[in-house]
């Protein structure tokens, strides 16, 4: 088998390398490799091989990859920002073989067609982009053949288990606040409407990341020889001869390998493609000398290529998580696995069921009426009507219910049975940057979100929003006991809007909220302080235009070296409407598709 934790003698010369095996790397490396048995390509992944690890494939053990000095998880920290009262975020990554793909929590989400019509890219709009989405997956759910997959490598699924007693409590809750129920929330269209989650699982409950679906199977049918794999290594920078990518520099990860030390030179004859992620990428590329001069001259780092589109333009959707009290049963959450009450060992031997469940049973996209977001502001309405209003389609905010609570446990919670839904608004007009600060990899970088950023305070308006919409849904569930104080916000104990606790569920006729300005206020500043990630990152390198900011074009190419092409979610040139590992994995198909072509080979 082609994969190494050293690189082997003999390959220090290949024709194509793919820094980084994450989701999109794996599918182009493997894609290239079934396209052409004489091309030889080395993928460099700075994390482990994840290959039949019981915590990857079974995606019902995902909470272990979330916890704290996780070895499967990347976390970069962010500066501490005013606009997050004064927090310094950790955004999570990916960081083992398949990236995000083998360690995210499965939901199945998509992109709406406006999205892509909206990056206004040449061979990347809806028309162009549906194709690769279908071609991807194997759907096992309900949906039109028009905007699904029935043979790809990747199987989309309910799994093994379902929630069952709160799904169905939770479905009947969104109807009663005014919401349908459709078969298919992920039509590409779907909007003010939920639908009961698929997730990235077969049927028979095993994790679809990129690289079980895509590379183990070619670096084990004895079919690809000139498809290889060193894992644990990093990549520090890209060699340029001549204005022309030819080859990378690498390293041992010290984390997993602090025994090795050394760089390692590899020299590519064809191609040299990015794929570190939207965090990662413009790291590779500033410390190539590929960047803003300024940026470089302040990192130490001699320019070799300017490039103002690198590292800037970050984007994140950002997330809001909320949690209640139930009366729900154990077997209806996973309130006791969170809480650690249910040990790995305890769910194969008591509960196999939920090793292919992650707890998400339903999800929706929701947009303000024309009349509600004129009630935000004139400065709310006046952006609405210029990014939304033409595009009925286009969603402000995700919703998805989970099982158990949005969170680390703690705050002085005991340990129950709740329910969380987690918010997430989709097309923040926040944006960040990600920059060296010095040559090294061990220098830190200077990253900002940006989250909360924008001068009109219309992420905070969005947000505002969404916590109310999302409250009145879970407030119509039969099971509902109260919200858990630590996930709202400090109301005043006489507001109308002040958290509660009932023996009993709230009658059907019951009321929606009525929010004063000082309940605004308040859940504005509970939005500062609790804010976070949705593993969501992107945008860092757009496929643009150069004059308009754009670091690669719509073949991705990188601005100013030949022979250097960018695969993942850094080159997205706007957000899209849902969770991205499958905008990451489209990229990836579509990315395979342009490389083949170029190369002179036969997909």
């Amino acid at each position: 088998m082609g994969l190494h934790q050293k690189l082997p003698a003999g390959l220090d010369e290949v024709d194509v390398i793919v820094a980084g095996g994450g989701t999109a790397g794996c599918i182009v490396a493997s894609r290239l490799a079934s396209a052409e048995p004489n091309l030889s390509i080395l993928v460099i992944e700075g994390g482990m091989d994840n290959h039949q690890d019981p915590t990857i494939v079974n995606i019902g053990l995902f909470f272990q990859h979330i916890m704290p000095g996780s070895r499967t998880t990347l976390f970069y920290p962010a500066k501490p920002s005013k606009h997050l009262a004064d927090r310094a975020l950790p955004i999570q990554c990916g960081g083992v073989l398949g990236g995000g793909s083998s360690i995210n929590m499965a939901l199945y989400s998509r992109a709406h067609r406006s999205d892509f019509d909206a990056w206004d890219v040449p061979g990347w709009s809806a028309k162009d982009m549906t194709p690769y989405m279908k071609k991807l997956e194997t759907y096992h759910g309900k949906g039109s053949l028009d905007v699904h997959g029935r043979d790809g490598p990747v199987h989309i699924s309910r799994g093994t288990w379902s929630g069952g007693a709160s799904e169905d409590d939770f479905m009947d809750a969104v109807r009663k606040a005014g919401y349908p129920e459709v078969d298919d929330v992920q039509s590409l269209e779907a909007v003010n409407s939920f639908g009961r989650a698929n997730r990235y699982v077969s049927p028979d409950g095993r994790r679809q990341d990129t690289a079980h679906t895509y590379l183990h199977p070619r670096l084990q049918d004895g079919q690809h020889p000139n498809l290889h794999v060193v894992v644990q290594s990093q990549v520090s920078r890209v060699i340029v001869e001549d204005g022309r990518a030819a080859g990378v520099v690498f390293r041992p990860n010290p984390r997993l390998r602090p025994q090795y030390a050394g760089d390692v030179t590899v020299r590519a004859r064809r191609l040299v493609i990015l794929s570190c992620g939207a965090l990662g990428t413009p790291a590779v590329l500033e410390g190539s000398g590929i960047g803003n001069p300024e940026v470089l001259g302040r990192a130490g780092v001699a320019v070799v290529a300017e490039n103002l589109g690198v590292g800037v333009g970050y984007e994140d959707h950002q997330l809001l998580g909320s949690a209640y009290k139930t009366s729900l049963g154990p077997r209806d959450t996973l309130s006791d696995m969170s809480f650690g009450l249910l040990s790995p060992e305890a769910i194969f031997s008591e509960r196999p069921e939920i090793l292919g469940y992650t707890g998400q049973d339903a999800t929706g996209k929701l947009r303000p009426t024309d009349e509600e977001a004129a009630a935000l502001g004139p400065e709310f309405e006046a952006a609405w009507v210029a990014d939304f209003e033409s595009k009925p389609d286009k969603p402000v905010v995700c919703m998805s219910m989970v099982n158990f609570i949005p969170g680390l446990p703690g705050e002085g919670v005991a340990p129950g049975q709740y329910l969380g839904l987690t918010a997430f608004i989709l097309h923040p007009w926040s944006r960040g940057h990600v920059h060296i600060t010095g040559p090294s990899l061990d220098d830190p970088l200077d990253f900002e979100t940006g989250f909360l950023s924008d001068e009109k305070g219309l992420d905070m308006k969005q947000h505002v929003w969404a916590y109310k919409k999302q409250r009145e849904i879970m407030r119509r569930m039969a099971c509902f006991r109260g919200e858990v104080g630590p996930w709202h916000p400090a109301f005043a104990a006489d507001s109308a809007a002040a958290v509660t606790e009932t023996n009993s569920p709230l009658p059907d006729d019951v009321e929606d909220i009525v929010y004063s300005a000082e309940d605004d206020a308040a859940i504005a500043e509970f939005v500062r302080r609790r804010v976070d990630t949705t593993w969501h990152s992107m945008g860092t390198c757009k496929m643009k235009p150069r004059r308009q900011g754009g670091a690669v074009d719509a073949a991705l190419n990188v601005y100013g070296v030949e022979g250097l092409k960018i695969a993942d979610l850094s080159i997205a040139p706007g957000n899209v409407s849902g969770n991205t590992n499958n905008t990451a994995l489209a990229i990836g198909e579509r990315a395979a598709d342009i490389f083949i072509s170029e190369l002179g080979l036969t997909a």
